[in-house]
Formats: C-alpha cells, structure tokens, sequence
C-alpha cells in the first residue's frame, strides 16, 4: 500500500515532498522545505521545521522536534539544514537541531536508536548504527563516529569527537575525545579499556581485539607521555594494518585531547 497517509489534524504544507507511504501523525506539523522518504512514519505531536530532509523506513515516535533553529547566538537566520538518513528510530521528546552557516549542515546517518528526550545540536555528524540510550545530550559540532554507544544521561560538549565502536558510560560528561574501540565511564570519567563485548558482537576476530587492546596498553600504559609513546610505536613498527592506524590517526587529530587513563 503507496498511498501518503495523513490524520486529519495534521498540518501538512503543500510543498512539503512525501515519498510513497508516508504516514503523518495526528497534530503533527510539517512546515513548507522539508522532504520525507518512502516509507517513513511521523508519530503525533511532532515537529518537522523548514530545511530538514528525512530519509527512507524512518520511525519518529510522538513528540520529536527535528529542524528547529540552532541553539547558537550567532545564528542569523540563515539557510542551513537537518539530514536524516535510512532506517532510523527516533524516540519521544527527541530534539535535532539544524545547523548554523559555519557548517549548514547537521547530520545523522542510517540505522540508528535515539532513544526518548535526547537532543542533538547544530552541526552535528552522527554516522550509522549508533546508539543513544534515554536523556543523552550531544552539543553543537560533535562528531559521533559509526557504532557508538552513548548510555543513559551522557553528554558530550561542543567540538568533540567519539571514535567507532567506542562505549560512553552512564551519566559521564565527556570534555575530551573518545578514541575508537573504547570503553570510558565513570562521573570523573575515565578510560576504561576497549569495548571488547561490543566488538566480539559486532564480529571481530580475537586476533583483532588483541591487536587493538596491546596498541592502547602500550601507548597509555607505557610510561611514556602520548607523542612519545605514539613516535615510539610508528618506529618499531614500520608496518601499520589500517585498525591501527586509524586510531593512530584519530590520537594525532584531536584538539582537545583523548581519555588515555
């Protein structure tokens, strides 16, 4: 069944683009430049502003905002845009704000779980298969690599970056970058080893892990400050396989530091 199914108490702009199957909620509004694709259901009581493309076999329940102004003093009211990928679920209260001019775009990719009342902020990237667990709060121009988890009441500050297949603890407030495969937790939080469980489900082969795990032990745990441990590695080891590097490369990157303790 094709048909666009919209409730009767629904306003829905006519320049609004739906693809085949729709479904529109009761109360929900759905404002003039925005786009819908196939299959994709609008709970009740949502929002759906101006500027915000949402893909295909999305599911947003009751009370989701998407595409509201920037939360960010020097927005002036320029064009800028929310970009929902595939197969998503969105759960109630979730808030996504669209960008401001530095990017003009936020972001999030396909298959993931946002989970009720968290919020994401201006700028964001959020890639495929993550995770947010109820109440977590990314602010503006986070960076949420594919795979992560973000437990219950996490939050990550402005200007930071989360590493794939990395775990965020309950209620840790993140100041620094989390480099891929970790664990980090705890109220002062802290890095707590790799996120074995979730790679071993993910299908990652006991040599990998293993790989992976002895990198961190020695550039974290070898007595040597991160550069050193990071310059002492690259010269003992001329040859890199590409998981390696990738962490390598996502250390060097970092502006504001990553958990390594």
């Amino acid at each position: 069944m094709n048909e666009v199914l919209i409730h009767q108490t629904a306003i829905v702009s006519p320049k609004a683009q739906l693809g085949v199957g729709v479904k529109i909620g009761p109360y929900t509004i759905i404002n003039d430049n925005v786009q819908i694709g196939d299959n994709t259901e609008i709970g009740p009581f949502c929002y759906i502003d101006n500027g915000s493309t949402i893909g295909s076999e999305n599911k947003l329940f009751s009370n989701v905002i998407i595409g509201t102004e920037p939360q960010d003093l020097k927005y002036q009211g320029e064009q800028t845009f929310v970009i929902i990928g595939n197969n998503n679920k969105i759960r109630e209260f979730t808030t996504i704000n669209r960008a401001t001019a530095s990017t003009y775009y936020t972001r999030l990719g396909d298959n993931n779980l946002i989970m009720e009342y968290c919020h994401i902020a201006h700028d964001c990237k959020v890639g495929n298969n993550v995770i947010f667990s109820n109440n977590a709060q990314i602010a503006g121009h986070v960076t949420i690599e594919d795979w992560v988890i973000l437990s219950g009441f996490a939050t990550v500050i402005q200007f930071l970056s989360v590493g794939k297949h990395s775990f965020i603890g309950a209620a840790a407030k993140m100041s620094k970058d989390v480099p891929p495969y970790a664990i980090v937790a705890g109220a002062d939080p802290t890095f707590e080893g790799i996120n074995i469980v979730g790679l071993k489900r993910r299908g990652f082969s006991n040599e990998t892990i293993s790989e992976i795990s002895n990198f961190y032990k020695q550039i974290f745990k070898g007595g040597l400050n991160i550069s050193d441990a990071l310059a002492k590695y690259e010269a003992e080891n001329p040859v890199i396989n590409n998981t390696i590097q990738e962490i390598i490369d996502f250390i060097k990157n970092s502006k504001k530091g990553v958990y390594c303790r």
